[in-house]
């Protein structure tokens, strides 16, 4: 079956267009090599199945054959490399990229978007294991997703990383240029079918790949050639409005610069974005404001359950030096009756989260406040989820929570089998940090008779415990707080004005 599983690869990378058949000899050959075969057997019926789950069945052979070990990162190196013999170099890439480009910037993301997909460093088949769906909220259709497309390492795979010895720091990081080509190793990924594309701004070179494990359509990074922590400045956003003049079909955000607002990689400066529209998106505005100084700059405050100044413009400059405008007063920002304080001594606690987007040449930056002080009563952060919501989702608030989509923890799809049998009164059987909610719902509903009645009230809880989530992580839990911070912003012109 080997041998029909490797022609059926070839076959399908000649469907896709990665190959041409001219490369199919020697493309078996690369194949046979890394499996460790020196023969291959005349007239082979190739065997008809996706792309996927025919390198799958090919690395199912490798550990049943021994070729490698039935380990995780095993499998994942031999799979990226024999996939890596079908993907063409860095700069052919780069080259069609900016070919397309001249077609149009949706030319050319399509290119590399589905070339991230054939080349499988985009896993489909593990995509599709996350459990998705919208939940109507008063904030409109907010996304959940249980993220179950990253496969849990076994326990001899944890065991060689927790004896290993790592001396080895290259790349540096997950997000490093140098992962590009990279076979990978024990607790790094492997990544010899990654490729990047050099989109250049403001005089830097930015490289464009795609997330491997796409939360929405066309899930980008946006990453900086140099490795350096990441950084929300004025620069920051130029660069976003940038990004979103060359790709207008694209919005861009950045993660927070501070721990516990921030993103899970702060030590290397990059941003994502894509082709999806949020829920926040299409927020409407609670209340507009005037920006002193700024006539042209429509701005507002949107109704979402984080605290958010959303600038408009059709000029680049104005609209990036209200953004700093805002960003500098809210940095130095104190206000005890929202128990928002600047600084702890030298420790600052303020900070943003930008979202940029291209409207039809109207320029828009969405402006989430974050502050990331703890206190006794809150020691994961004021401004996170609080202990209420833990039983759901404990982890950070990051720019794609921000916007209305909820990454949720694998170890909830077995736990909320277990709480809809006992919504039907099949099972006791609960987590006990389920508990309380489980007994509260059976208190609202009573005993349920169908199991869809069952998913559809809890799919619309767990939308009610995400905007839980964002509402204990905005700032401002009233228009007032709002009002009394607009009012400091407009009376510091003068002092914005020495500052920029």
């Amino acid at each position: 079956m080997i041998y029909q599983h490797i022609a059926g690869l070839i076959q399908k990378a000649l469907d896709v267009q990665l190959i041409e058949p001219a490369d199919k000899i020697y493309m078996r050959n690369q194949v046979m090599s890394l499996l460790g075969l020196e023969t291959y057997p005349e007239d082979v019926q190739e065997s008809d199945d996706t792309l996927s789950n025919l390198v799958e069945k090919i690395i199912a052979y490798a550990v049943e054959e021994k070729v490698i070990d039935n380990l995780y990162d095993d499998k994942e190196v031999l799979a990226a490399n024999i996939m890596n013999c079908f993907v063409p170099r860095p700069s052919v890439v780069n080259t069609v990229f900016n070919q397309s480009y001249q077609e149009s910037p949706n030319a050319a993301t399509n290119y590399f978007y589905n070339l991230s997909i054939n080349n499988n460093y985009i896993q489909q088949n593990r995509i599709a294991k996350n459990i998705s769906y919208k939940s109507d909220t008063a904030y409109g259709q907010l996304d959940i997703t249980i993220n179950l497309s990253k496969p849990e390492k076994d326990p001899e795979q944890i065991k060689r990383e927790r004896e290993l010895k790592q001396t080895i720091n290259y790349p540096k990081c997950l997000l490093c240029i140098e992962n590009e080509g990279y076979a990978g190793r024990l607790g790094h990924p492997a990544r010899a079918n990654h490729r990047i594309i050099n989109i250049p701004l403001l005089n830097e070179n930015w490289y464009l790949q795609y997330s491997p494990y796409v939360y929405y359509n066309e899930h980008c990074i946006l990453l900086s050639e140099e490795h350096r922590p990441m950084k929300i400045n004025r620069k920051s956003f130029e660069r976003l409005l940038s990004f979103t003049e060359k790709f207008p079909h694209y919005f861009i955000g950045s993660n927070a610069d501070l721990p516990i607002v921030g993103g899970s990689i702060l030590s290397h400066d990059h941003y994502q974005g894509g082709r999806y529209e949020f829920a926040m998106t299409r927020a409407e505005n609670a209340f507009n404001f005037k920006l002193e100084g700024f006539p042209e700059i429509q701005a507002s405050v949107l109704n979402w359950p984080m605290s958010v100044i959303r600038i408009r413009s059709k000029h680049m400059v104005s609209l990036v030096n209200a953004a700093d405008k805002i960003l500098l007063n809210w940095r130095n920002y104190t206000d005890e009756n929202a128990d928002v304080l600047a600084f702890t001594d030298d420790t600052p606690h303020n900070t943003i989260t930008p979202i940029a987007r291209n409207r039809n040449g109207i320029l828009e930056l969405d402006l989430v406040l974050r502050n990331n002080r703890t206190t006794d009563e809150h020691p994961l952060g004021i401004f996170h989820p609080h202990e209420d919501v833990h039983h759901i989702k404990k982890e950070n608030i990051g720019l794609i929570e921000v916007m209305g989509l909820a990454v949720l923890p694998p170890r909830l799809k077995d736990e909320l089998v277990d709480i809809k049998e006992f919504l039907l009164g099949n099972s006791g059987k609960v987590a006990s940090y389920h508990q309380r909610w489980a007994e509260q719902l059976k208190l609202e509903y009573g005993k349920l008779s169908t199991n869809e009645q069952a998913e559809s009230i809890l799919r619309e809880e767990l939308g009610k415990k995400f905007v839980k989530c964002l509402q204990d992580a905005g700032v401002f839990k009233n228009r007032g707080g709002f009002e009394r911070f607009i009012t400091s912003l407009n009376s510091m012109e003068s002092e914005y004005a020495t500052k920029r």
